[in-house]
Order: C-alpha cells, then sequence, then structure tokens
C-alpha cells in the first residue's frame, strides 16, 4: 500500500461524544496534578513531556491527534489530503485552511503569519529548539493570504503531517515573540511562562516547578468550551502521591503519569473514589549512552560536548556489555506487571515500524563479563572494580526522582556491579531533570553523568520525527542552548542518510523496513540507547471527572476543552 493511498482517505474523522455542557465555565474548578511540575509553557525550550502537556493547554497546533491517532483538526476546517487537493499529487506541498474568526487569547486575530513566524522561530539559526525535528524537510512557508498556509517540502514528503500537528509542533503568536527570536528565545521569560494562545485555558499566573493558575480563554472557538471556568496545574511530589491524591484523598480530579507499581494500584483502585486510565502507545523506559565525555574536571561549555569524546562510553563492547548484564523481565515485574513489556526496542509500535528483534530480552552475566575481558577491563587488583590504563570502570548513572526510577537504579547497580563496573547512582528532581533551563547542570539535555535513564514517546503514530532526532545537527551543546534531541550525542552519516530516504519514501511496506533499520542502528547495532520497557500510560481520573480520554499518541490533556464535572 502506498503512503498516497493513506493520505486520499485520511481526514481526521473523529466524532467525539456530545458535549455534557451548555456553558463556558458552569461547571466551576478542576484540580489536575503533574507531579513533575512545569518549568515552561513554551514547548519549543524544552523536551520534558510535562512541559509540552501543561503548555498544550494554552498553544495548539494547526491539527492534533486523537486517541486512535487519527490525525484531527484544531485551528484547521479540515485534515489536507491528496483527495481534497490539500496535499499535492507529487507529496511536496501541504496547504492548511485556518477557520475563519479564530482569536487570540488577548482577542486579536489569528493569522497564517503566526504559523510562518512559529517555523522561523524554531529554525532560527541563532538559537535552539527543542522541537527541531517537526520542521525537517521543509524548504519554505508560503503565506498568500491571512488563512493559507503553504509547507513547501525539498522532497516528497509522504508524512506531511509533521510541522505544526501535535502538542510539541504549537503555533506561537508573532506579535507576543517578535522579539524572542535565536539567542533570545530563552530570555523571554514572560513570553515563555504566559503564552498568548488559542486553547481552552489562559495563563493567570505561572510559578516555576510549582504551580499554573488558569482560566477559560474567553475567545475559545467553541463559545459553550471549556465547561470549567478555572483550572489548577499543580506540580512536585511523587507518582504514588500523586495517584494516592485522586484515588484515596480525592484532592485532585486528575493525575498524570501515576508510575506505581501493580500491588499500589490495586490497594488504591478499592478506594472507589478514581479510576486509573491505561493504555500502551510508544513510551520506552530506556537507558541512555553518553558518546561524550561529561567530567567536571572539563571546562564549562565542553563538558559533553563533541570536543571530548567519552573515554570508555565509545567501546561498543562496553555499551553492550551493560545491556547484556539487565534482566529486562524482572524490571517490568517490580515496576509496571501488567502495564508493562520487555522491549529491546525505541519505537516499540505501531506493529509496523516494530522491530521483531528480542535480542536483549535474555540476561547473560557471563557474555557481558566476556566482553569487558575482550575490551581490556581487568579487575588489576582484585577489589571486583575493572580498570584499564590506570582509570576505574566507573558510571555515574542519573534519573528522575521516582520509586520505580530508583527500584531500577538499585537492581541495575547490582547487575553492573556484578560484572565489575563501579556504580554511582544520582536522582535529580523530575521538574529540574525535565526542564529546559540551559543554566541548570541537572537536566537530561545536558547529560553531565555516564548514563542516564527516561522514558519519551512520540506524536502521532509516524516515528519520523522521532527518529530524526538522532540526527547529527540535532546535538545539545551551549552553541543552541542545550535544546537539542540527539541526547546520546550520536552522530553517523549514514543512519542520516537513511532518515532521509524515510522522509522521501512513500511505500507503507518500505517505510516499515526502514524505520525497523533505524531503530536497530540506535540499539542492537550500536547500543547507544538501551530500552528495557515497553511502558503502558497510567494516569488517574476521578469518578466525577467527565470526558477524560487517555491518549497515547498526543498530549493527556488533549480534549480538556471536552471535560466536565458529572453531577
Amino acid at each position: 500500500m502506498k503512503m498516497r493511498t493513506a493520505l486520499l482517505g485520511a481526514a481526521a474523522l473523529v466524532a467525539l461524544a456530545p458535549a455534557a455542557f451548555a456553558e463556558r465555565g458552569a461547571d466551576g474548578h478542576v484540580n489536575v496534578l503533574y507531579w513533575q511540575a512545569p518549568s515552561t509553557l513554551n514547548a519549543y525550550l524544552s523536551s520534558g513531556t510535562k512541559d509540552v502537556e501543561v503548555g498544550s493547554l494554552v498553544l495548539e497546533g494547526l491539527a492534533g491527534f486523537n486517541e486512535k491517532g487519527e490525525v484531527i483538526p484544531r485551528l484547521v476546517e479540515t485534515i489536507p489530503t491528496v483527495e481534497n487537493g490539500g496535499v499535492s499529487a507529487d507529496l511536496k506541498q501541504i496547504t492548511w485552511k485556518l477557520k475563519p474568526g479564530l482569536l487570540w487569547s488577548d482577542g486579536t486575530a489569528v493569522t497564517s503569519k503566526d504559523a510562518k513566524f512559529t517555523y522561523e522561530y524554531c529554525t532560527h539559526p541563532d538559537g535552539g529548539c527543542a522541537q527541531a525535528a517537526r520542521y525537517e524537510g521543509i524548504a519554505s512557508i508560503e503565506t498568500p493570504d491571512d488563512l493559507t498556509v503553504v509547507i513547501n517540502f525539498t522532497d516528497p514528503k509522504p508524512n506531511p503531517y509533521t510541522a505544526f500537528v501535535g502538542a510539541t509542533s504549537p503555533i506561537l503568536q508573532a506579535a507576543q515573540f517578535a522579539n524572542c527570536l535565536g539567542a533570545a528565545a530563552s530570555t523571554c521569560t514572560e513570553q515563555n511562562f504566559k503564552p498568548i494562545g488559542t486553547g481552552p485555558f489562559k495563563v493567570v499566573d505561572f510559578k516555576v516547578n510549582d504551580v499554573v493558575q488558569l482560566e477559560a480563554n474567553p475567545n475559545y472557538r467553541d463559545p459553550a468550551k471549556p465547561a470549567f471556568a478555572t483550572m489548577t496545574v499543580k506540580g512536585g511530589g511523587d507518582a504514588q502521591a500523586a495517584a494516592r491524591a485522586v484515588m484515596e484523598t480525592g484532592e485532585f480530579d486528575y493525575a498524570w503519569n501515576t508510575q506505581i507499581n501493580p500491588e499500589q494500584q490495586e490497594q488504591m483502585a478499592a478506594g472507589g473514589k478514581g479510576v486509573f486510565l491505561n493504555g500502551y502507545g510508544t513510551l520506552v523506559e530506556r537507558v541512555e549512552m553518553n558518546l561524550t565525555d561529561p567530567s567536571p574536571d572539563l571546562a564549562e561549555g565542553e563538558r559533553s560536548t563533541t570536543k571530548h569524546p567519552h573515554p570508555f562510553l565509545t567501546d561498543i563492547r562496553v555499551r553492550k556489555a551493560l545491556s547484556m548484564a539487565i534482566d529486562r523481565q524482572t524490571l517490568v515485574d517490580i515496576g509496571y506487571g501488567k502495564a508493562g513489556r520487555a522491549t529491546c526496542n525505541l519505537v516499540p509500535a505501531p506493529e509496523l515500524y516494530a522491530s521483531a528483534n528480542t535480542d536483549c530480552i535474555a540476561q547473560d552475566i557471563e557474555g557481558a563479563k566476556a566482553l569487558l575481558d575482550e575490551a581490556g577491563w581487568k579487575d588489576s587488583d582484585g577489589d571486583g572494580i575493572r580498570d584499564k590504563d590506570g582509570k576505574k570502570l566507573h558510571i555515574l548513572y542519573q534519573t528522575s526522582v521516582n520509586p520505580v526510577r530508583q527500584d531500577f537504579q538499585a537492581v541495575i547497580k547490582s547487575w553492573w556491579e556484578s560484572i565489575g563496573v563501579e556504580v554511582e547512582l544520582k536522582q535529580v528532581d523530575a521538574s529540574v531533570f525535565f526542564g529546559g533551563d540551559a543554566g541548570s547542570p541537572d537536566t537530561f539535555q545536558k547529560f553531565y553523568a555516564d548514563v542516564e535513564m527516561y522514558a519519551n514517546n512520540f506524536d502521532g503514530t509516524d516515528p519520523e520525527p522521532y527518529l530524526a532526532q538522532y540526527l547529527c545537527d540535532k546535538i545539545p551543546g551551549p552553541d543552541n542552548q542545550w535544546q537539542g534531541e540527539n541526547i546520546n550525542r550520536f552522530c553517523d552519516p549514514a543512519y542520516d542518510a537513511l532518515v532521509k530516504e524515510l522522509s522521501v519514501t512513500a511505500d507503507m511496506a518500505k517505510r516499515g523496513e526502514i524505520a525497523k533499520k533505524l531503530n536497530e542502528m540506535l540499539t542492537k547495532d550500536s547500543y547507544v540507547v538501551v530500552p528495557l520497557v515497553d511502558r503502558g500510560r497510567l494516569s488517574a481520573a476521578s469518578n466525577t471527572l467527565g470526558g477524560a480520554v487517555l491518549n497515547t499518541w498526543d498530549s493527556e490533556l488533549w480534549n480538556a476543552s471536552d471535560w466536565y464535572r458529572i453531577k
């Protein structure tokens, strides 16, 4: 089947349930808990899910994805396809038509120029953009009138639903962000903390890493929505406390990412105040290997940069040995139960793109030891720690504060120590770890550690932009305010060429083959990314909150405009 054929019938066909309310703000207040507190509301300055999703209450794309992964309209009338003439027959152009009369929350008109400005903002050569992969392959953007956005691609683009689609690629108001281009982007505190948007809510107050106060957007395009007049998004705490706040105490209406073990889920569900929402998407817990040297002995601005290759993780034998020592099924059992699956893939779904690779599943401690022996790492002084050329095999292993992740750290440390690796553990507050503060030494983008563990996923059902994050030009560094998406500092011209091939391949079967190969280049061929668990999403909703539908393909807050209070 050709991608063009798929485009012919692809027209955002989702019919949401009829609204259970008829007046904006009639249902009062709603409390939402994101225990990883947001540090910015501008998705272009953070790769953190908590920043992207909370920001999506305010900032929207032209389109998004529903709970089935289908493209749905937001600021446009219809989804462009080949059939309706919105996508050119040669797949080199897509034309979006804005809905007439759209207003920003400040009452000014939304125009096509805002979309073009957003593209220029993210691709500015003097800045750093956390979502640059969404804009790969664009030659130019034209705005022939106030309601028309024409995106021209350098080559045929079988998947044109990347730029301005989903929570990671929202439209910024050109007037508000006019002075925030390039290096100035991170200095625009007012704009990044209180963006003017088109979403169902507008920001009233934002305390970084703490709380966001919002109120219904008076200019939202549906006059009957949202049902809630105000919303509080509280940050801080941990996943267990967040789940309890909905399921047991009833203090909150919705808690995101309630990452707790199966026994705790069962106990809390018995409380009767709420339900757990769960579903599989593309969320993978993984260990990332730093290919650059994070040593604090290096000058600031040179640590974890390509100027200094890592002293031992550049050896694939070391990376592979670390992977082989891990028992992934044990991790599933202690952390997720039925809500997790052992995986060797960075892209676990959809099935078309998921490699059949299972090489990493079986733990092999002896094989790991043999690989380290081969690499020249021996326990020369009998202290149980391998060394080479006078240097101990010591690893700083960091992750965010999270009970499940701390359990993972403890057991992985024991496995790595059993093969002769000295392991130092570090935990960073999740709000900081997943934040976008270029001045912080503890963000996952800055990667001032040897290995780090976290999970993320991609918008929609096509992994092309996700895999494009590992291009050579997406490496974070001081020259782009540490905003690149290529966390490992991986760079392979063959990988870049294959991403390019994927971007112009229309045949679906061939796209699947290429995506699987790219996945394997990052995982089993290089062990730069070491996948652990294919995680189901798990969040909690109060029994009195109506309309909440878990979406694993977009922001969990994707339909907050449809939430209402069950009387």
